[in-house]
């Protein structure tokens, strides 16, 4: 049986496997199929599809959708860009790199919540940018920058920058340096060398981090109560599940708008995927 098993390359390695399937299946893969079939039992009867009714219907539930889609795409764009030029630029050795590094990736040990606090310290109506911009003249009254759009925004770039910024150094460090070395013997200029080298064996890389990145920003929540609104511009649908499940004990609905919050973002990660496959098909190169 063992001889038979191993021929179909089948062997007792795979046992190693059994822990990792079993917690998949513990923890993500039926903790989703019981809120699949939760949000087909509506709580006030109808049929399996009246929560989904319910929810397009209603335009205060229905808005959250774009309202997080306008805070998670921005946010993870102006991330993805902002750590192309700097993770470039620190392929190389320089002094004091380590530090800058540091720098770079120590807000990703913060977390949201001291992130917010961080946040409403600096940029609040009694906060140090505002009371600079007043003592300079630059401004008569504080500059609304939290309790809004823009504070969870910054939330998200403090939170999220250093996650993109270690992805895609890793994948600048998997890309053939001799490939730029062999086009600077020819002739080309640095900007030509990242247009027509770089870029392109990045750009799987970049996609895959915009994903990443993205979710991350969508599932918004602690931020966008602490310096935000959540009963106005940043009422996330992530804060309309929490609302319908503990606020108005309706979980087969809170059950419904996880499902909707899941497959927009599956939607949106595949229409980034199709985009990349039809830029570049080729190898990232190197080790990456």
């Amino acid at each position: 049986m063992r001889h038979r098993l191993a021929e179909r390359g089948i062997d007792s390695h795979l046992l190693l496997l059994v822990p990792a399937i079993v917690f998949i299946i513990g923890l993500f893969v039926y903790p989703f199929l019981y809120g699949l079939g939760l949000s087909f039992q509506p709580q006030q009867g109808g049929s399996p599809f009246a929560d989904y009714q319910r929810f397009f219907s209603d335009p205060y539930q229905r808005d959250t959708i774009w309202k997080t889609l306008g805070l998670a795409i921005p946010a993870a764009l102006l991330n993805v860009l902002a750590s192309v030029p700097i993770a470039y630029r620190m392929r190389g050795r320089f002094r004091g790199k380590r530090l800058l590094m540091i720098v770079l990736v120590v807000p990703i040990t913060l977390g949201t919540v001291l992130t917010a606090e961080g946040l409403l310290n600096f940029l609040g109506p009694a906060g140090w940018f505002n009371r600079t911009l007043i003592s300079l003249g630059l401004a008569d009254e504080p500059v609304q920058l939290i309790n809004n759009y823009w504070g969870v925004f910054f939330s998200l770039i403090i939170t999220g920058f250093p996650f993109a910024f270690l992805l895609i150094s890793s994948y600048l460090s998997g890309i053939d340096p001799s490939l730029e070395r062999a086009a600077a013997t020819l002739g080309a200029g640095w900007w030509d060398r990242f247009r027509h080298i770089t870029f392109p064996l990045l750009m799987p890389g970049l996609a895959t981090t915009f994903c990443l990145t993205f979710v991350l920003a969508f599932s918004v929540f602690p931020s966008a109560i602490l310096v935000g609104n959540p009963a106005g511009e940043t009422r996330v649908i992530s804060i309309a599940a929490y609302q319908a499940a503990y606020e108005q004990y309706d979980y087969p609905m809170a059950s419904t708008i996880a499902m909707i919050m899941g497959a927009v973002e599956l939607l949106v990660i595949a229409l980034v995927l199709l985009w990349r496959s039809r830029f570049y098909t080729g190898a990232t190169g190197g080790k990456g």
